[in-house]
């Protein structure tokens, strides 16, 4: 794909990254090893995506139903990968004009997981590049029931009027709260599901769903899924 031709660049794209236990299991080994090649996957994507000018990525990186997994591979996840890549990415990251922002409820995670997480995001506060969510303990059930609760109280305590509450005073209250809908939401592995992401965000996403397993995903395949994005007729519901 040259950029220069495209006529519609997504602002805004989303990433659910599947396939990395089963990338794993396809060559023996531990599901680890799946993750950990899949971290490889994202520093590509998350280079790439800058270089071209898209605004916004999302990524879901552990959701709130993970928990449910192995208390081994969580721990690898939270306490090790993840902050391993914060580590290890943040000062790139920054030199490229990256900014860090966390989707989800930061604070169940363990404290030395959300010290690096906090650390991140307040030294690419500043940053006007790439905007990098990092869906973190992430379910879009419970974002809006978060949203609800929080327009509920101010209901009670008279701060808004039931009549004030539309589209936009929700959106407001979502953990992308001053971010623009998703344009495009891929999914890897040939799963075709959004498994409770960006619910309310995705109402009139473009949906696009690879084949390919997440470690293997690279920038090719990213610019397959534009280019199919490019040809996209977006009505959001009207007629053109």
């Amino acid at each position: 794909m040259n950029t220069q031709r495209v006529k519609k660049l997504p602002e805004h794209v989303a990433l659910i990254m599947d396939g990395n236990g089963r990338w794993a299991k396809q060559r023996g080994l531990p599901r680890s090893f799946g993750h950990k090649a899949g971290v490889e996957a994202l520093r590509e994507i998350v280079t790439y995506c800058s270089d071209i000018g898209i605004k916004i990525l999302t990524v879901f990186a552990f959701s709130t139903e993970n928990w449910a997994r192995p208390a081994e591979e969580v721990d690898y996840l939270i306490n090790i990968l993840l902050v391993e890549f914060m580590k290890k990415e943040i000062d790139e990251l920054n030199r490229n004009n990256v900014r860090i922002k966390i989707l989800g409820d930061v604070e169940e995670l363990p404290s030395s997981t959300k010290k690096q997480i906090y650390e991140s995001i307040e030294k690419t506060k500043h940053n006007t590049g790439l905007q990098f969510n990092i869906a973190l303990n992430y379910g879009g059930r419970n974002e809006i029931i978060d949203a609800v609760k929080k327009i509920a109280r101010m209901t009670l305590s008279g701060e808004i009027d039931e009549s004030d509450i539309d589209e936009d005073l929700l959106s407001g209250y979502l953990y992308t709260s001053g971010d623009k809908d998703p344009d495009l939401i891929i999914r890897t592995s040939g799963e075709k599901r959004i498994s409770n992401f960006l619910l309310w965000q995705g109402a009139y996403s473009e949906l696009y769903f690879s084949e390919v397993l997440w470690p293997d995903f690279k920038k090719e395949n990213l610019i397959e899924a534009i280019d199919e994005y490019e040809k996209r007729d977006r009505r959001f519901g009207g007629v053109k």
